[in-house]
């Protein structure tokens, strides 16, 4: 254990390590071994901060720090609570993960404007641990805003046309939804309330008794689509788009920092802000449910149709996303749980997904899976691990997926949400039948016509193929060993 003031410094360590690499990363382009050595450096900094506070919060404290003081009753400050540590250990953690896989990509394929790339990825991780640590509504929007736009490089990364069609896509969408409906909103529930600061517990929220039904549901919605990064139908369009940058971009936003930074703002929008008992009593959590459930089979249903690789992993995001809403919308302890969890098991295993993409790209140049026959036994471990993964998105045991699908169904049981229980069943079939083909192609299929595979194993550059084993083989640890996460979790909601 630390002393108290430690703890006082070390969230804003966490989030200025990245920050303060910038210009070090920047300055070190013409050395590109110097210039990973400040990437390294600040992610291990970064989660070194971030662990070091993991026990002092599992022993029941909470650590707050004021940064700025804008008005009497607003402020720019943190707050570290088990809430936020669950997001904050995993992006810490794959960010170490995402930066090893990066070297490897980017010198694979001899990109161009890395030192931007890396400027840029920095940048993300700093606002992704400031959205885990914000203490009220407006330092997380500031933060989310501050990822949306340290994002934009990355995702238009190619400079060709699709990429920047792809990224004017999601800057519209994710800038249109935050300034056109969370901003008003914000707005409107400090003029309601008198605060932005988060509520201490999940039940009562800080939205007054006397605020009229009427408002407080469109305050909800505006909070629940204007988070457009949560993926949830029809705000989701920007996702699939996006997928044109290159895969540890692709990795990023479905993994590490961009679609959980949106699911995690709604939650804790939803948790915090307008309080269990209050959305019970509007129907709001049920109403959620439904329409987040039409996101989780529409979005699968689109995912079987994809034949480009990467593609049918994005509409998996957005189903897999949704999951993690529901669970929460169903307001139901052990759901609650079991949508916060798959905060922690969607990240390593659809980390590994895309990082398995990306090696199959960098080894092969194949993009589409009716081109990958037979390519499992010559990159058995990329295909393994995407196995393995696989199977965490499908919910099987005793991947980390099956914890997350496991609470979520008890959780519909208790709240006697039979037609939820249904939605849950259907997409684990979904799931098996848009992942289950890729990899039985793999390891079973013939190559196309006129393709002759090696008859030796041929991987992607073991820098590549380290990270996804380690994801791969934490997905499957997290499996067995679930408290290690479970119990911040469970801190949430006792």
């Amino acid at each position: 254990m630390f002393s108290p003031s430690f703890y006082q410094i070390a969230p804003v360590i966490a989030i200025c390590a990245s920050l303060a690499a910038v210009p070090l990363i920047a300055i070190s382009g013409s050395r590109p071994n110097l210039r990973e050595f400040w990437t390294f450096l600040a992610a291990g900094i970064k989660f070194a901060m971030v662990f070091s506070l993991a026990g002092w919060v599992l022993a029941g404290n909470v650590v707050e720090v004021e940064l700025i003081r804008v008005l009497p009753e607003l402020s720019i400050a943190l707050r570290v609570d088990s809430f936020g540590m669950v997001f904050a250990l995993v992006s810490s953690f794959l960010w170490i993960v995402a930066a090893t896989y990066t070297v490897g990509y980017m010198r694979g394929l001899n990109e161009h404007a890395q030192t931007r790339f890396m400027v840029c990825f920095a940048l993300s991780l700093c606002a992704a641990i400031g959205v885990a640590f914000s203490a009220n509504l407006l330092t997380m929007y500031l933060f989310y805003e501050m990822l949306s736009l340290s994002t934009y490089p990355l995702v238009a990364h190619h400079q060709d046309r699709e990429a920047l069609g792809g990224a004017r896509k999601y800057l519209v969408f994710l800038l249109g939804g935050s300034v056109g409906l969370v901003l008003p909103a914000l707005i409107v529930i400090f003029a309601i309330a008198g605060t932005l600061e988060f509520a201490d517990g999940i039940h009562a929220g800080i939205i007054p008794g006397a605020t009229p039904d009427a408002m407080v549901v469109i305050l909800f919605f505006a909070c629940l689509f204007g988070f457009a990064k949560n993926g949830i139908m029809p705000m989701h369009a920007w996702l699939p788009g996006a997928m044109v940058a290159p895969t540890p971009v692709s990795a990023l936003l479905h993994a590490v920092a961009v679609v959980k930074v949106g699911v995690f703002c709604t939650t804790r929008v939803m948790l915090y802000v307008f309080g269990i008992d209050l959305m019970d009593d509007l129907n709001l959590g049920l109403v959620t449910a439904y329409i987040v459930s039409f996101t989780i089979i529409t979005a699968s249903i689109i995912a079987l149709t994809k034949d480009n690789l990467k593609a049918r992993l994005a509409y998996s995001t957005v189903s897999q996303l949704s999951y993690i809403v529901l669970g929460v919308a169903l307001l139901s302890p052990v759901a609650v749980q079991g949508g916060l969890i798959h905060i922690v098991n969607h990240a390593f295993a659809k980390i590994t997904l895309f990082f398995c993409a990306g090696a199959i790209y960098v080894a092969t140049h194949k993009k589409n899976i009716s081109e990958l026959g037979g390519l499992g036994r010559v990159m058995p471990f990329t295909f393994g691990a995407f196995a393995v993964a696989s199977l965490s998105m499908i919910g099987a045991p005793p991947v980390g997926g099956f914890i997350s699908k496991w609470y979520l169904l008890v959780g519909a049981l208790d709240a006697g949400q039979i037609a939820i229980i249904l939605v849950l069943l259907a997409s684990t079939m979904l799931n098996v039948a848009y992942f289950a083909p890729v990899v039985y192609h793999a390891f079973f299929g013939k190559p196309p016509a006129g393709e002759v595979l090696p008859t030796r194993i041929k991987e992607a550059p073991l820098i590549m193929v380290a990270p996804i084993v380690l994801a791969a083989s934490i997905s499957l640890f997290i499996g067995v060993y679930p408290d290690l996460m479970m119990q911040f979790v469970k801190m949430v909601m006792p």
